[in-house]
């Protein structure tokens, strides 16, 4: 049996991010040889990819990066585990399927998985990446915004981990301080649409008749009940509407107006929270 080091060990674990005994066994099973170990512990690691498919991926973080072309790209890379997201391979990983996928202008998770990464496609890096870590990992989502100037948030809601929420906005206008600022709200107040006009009509109708129904159920008197109606869809629009919305920083102001006092003009927006 090959003589193994507890430095041979080391240097491979920090190579792969294996576990001890793992790690051990392989190079034991190589007679010492690094490259034939590192081979065991990837094919070991790839039969576990089949078992781990119906894992739960509720960790991660969100990455987003401007593309130089009028776009900016972010993705939720996703695993297990807060140990394997704060990890520095897990962190590097994610930096490469962003840069893969944004260099083929990918905008589905699919197209991005195909993307090429080097001599292979994104989704086997994931895959050759996961076999290592030991995890489930997944590219969960991806999104493409366009506009003139970009303003893009990335927040850790921990110190320990990487960012876990992430907001890219496409803007025209001068004012990055408060492009920053509206980026940081939609982090914050979670909008899905820019405007009320782009709220689907169905979604609106759903909500006026659950709204009407519960008018009705507290009573209030039948000639009253269309303008109380629609006072509940304004209050549903800020909820959902990033325009309509009280600033954050100013609850006395709405977006649109902060928007039109800086000379600023949203083309689109994208947030994602890892998990959610």
């Amino acid at each position: 049996m090959a003589n193994i080091s507890i430095a041979d060990i080391k240097a491979l674990r920090e190579q792969l991010g294996t576990g001890m005994v793992d790690t051990k066994k392989a190079l034991e099973e190589a007679g010492g040889d690094i490259e034939k170990a590192t081979e065991i512990l990837r094919l070991k690691g790839a039969k576990g990819n089949a078992k781990r498919a119906d894992r739960s991926t509720s960790e991660g973080l969100v990455a987003a990066k401007e593309n130089g072309n009028g776009t900016a790209t972010m993705i939720e890379l996703a695993c297990e585990t807060d140990f394997v997201a704060k990890g520095e391979k897990f962190i590097a990983l994610a930096d490469k399927v962003l840069d893969a996928a944004a260099a083929a202008g990918a905008t589905t998770v699919e197209e991005a998985l195909a993307a090429p990464a080097g001599s292979q496609t994104v989704a086997e890096l994931i895959g050759g990446e996961a076999a290592i870590l030991g995890e489930k990992v997944e590219l969960r989502r991806i999104a493409v915004v366009s506009g003139e100037n970009f303003a893009v948030y990335l927040h850790k809601t921990s110190k320990d981990l990487p960012p876990q929420v992430g907001v890219v906005v496409g803007y025209a206008g001068a004012d990055a301080e408060t492009a920053r600022s509206i980026a940081q709200h939609i982090s914050f107040a979670n909008p899905t649409y820019l405007t009320r006009e782009d709220v689907p009509a169905d979604e609106v109708e759903n909500e006026r008749r659950i709204v009407e129904e519960i008018s009705r159920n507290e009573g209030k008197p039948e000639a009253a009940l269309p303008k109380i109606i629609e006072g509940r869809l304004g209050a549903y629009f800020k909820q959902v509407a990033l325009l309509e919305q009280e600033y954050a920083r100013d609850n006395k102001v709405t977006i649109a107006q902060v928007l039109k006092d800086s000379g600023l003009t949203v083309s689109g927006f994208a947030r994602f929270k890892v998990g959610a």
